[in-house]
């Protein structure tokens, strides 16, 4: 149901956008709606709150956003608190933006590695993978967990490159149990 939710606003958002034009003042808008939801999380449980009727939690959204943000994006989170899905309401922005950035060819990566890497080497990954996918630019998020060794993992989307020594210490283990069982089944 929440896919269906932010897909059906996000995707009517995204074409309003394209249609008129506004597609980077969307963007910006959607990004700063984002923030200041995600740092208020009173506004959470008061718009999430059973006893307070949608007229209220409808005023208290126009009251915050209106003249802030395009009527338009005002009339998108208006019609979602009416339709009984604020609690969607970030899932639906967040889809909005992947919508974007995807029309745009901007990536998002997500780079783990065994120890914190250097500027450069950073820039070295991104001119990579900027050199290997379809992409224009990349939004780069990097973490360290020691735990994999050595090498990276690298998450585009749905597609994973696992280079680490984990992994590889892993597949090699599989392969010997294999051989070890082959080798069992043949004594007699």
């Amino acid at each position: 149901m929440a896919k269906l939710v932010s897909k059906t606003y996000g995707d009517a958002l995204f074409e309003v956008a394209i249609e008129s034009g506004q597609l980077d003042a969307y963007w910006e808008e959607v990004k700063g709606v984002r923030t200041a939801l995600s740092e208020n999380p009173e506004l959470f449980k008061l718009m999430s709150h059973p006893k307070i009727v949608k007229e209220e939690k409808v005023k208290i959204i126009e009251d915050i956003f209106a003249g802030k943000v395009s009527g338009e994006l005002v009339g998108l989170l208006r019609m979602i608190v009416e339709k009984g899905h604020f609690e969607e309401m970030d899932s639906v922005l967040e889809y909005f933006e992947t919508q974007v950035k995807e029309y745009k060819n901007i990536g998002t990566a997500y780079v783990t590695t065994a120890m914190e890497l250097s500027d450069a080497q950073k820039a070295a990954v991104e001119k990579r993978l900027l050199e290997t996918t379809k992409y224009v630019k990349f939004e780069m998020h990097y973490a360290v967990d020691s735990a994999l060794i050595g090498g990276m993992v690298i998450r585009i989307g749905d597609r994973v490159v696992d280079s680490s020594v984990r992994t590889k210490i892993s597949a090699l283990t599989r392969e010997l149990s294999k051989i070890q069982l082959k080798a069992g089944e043949c004594a007699p």
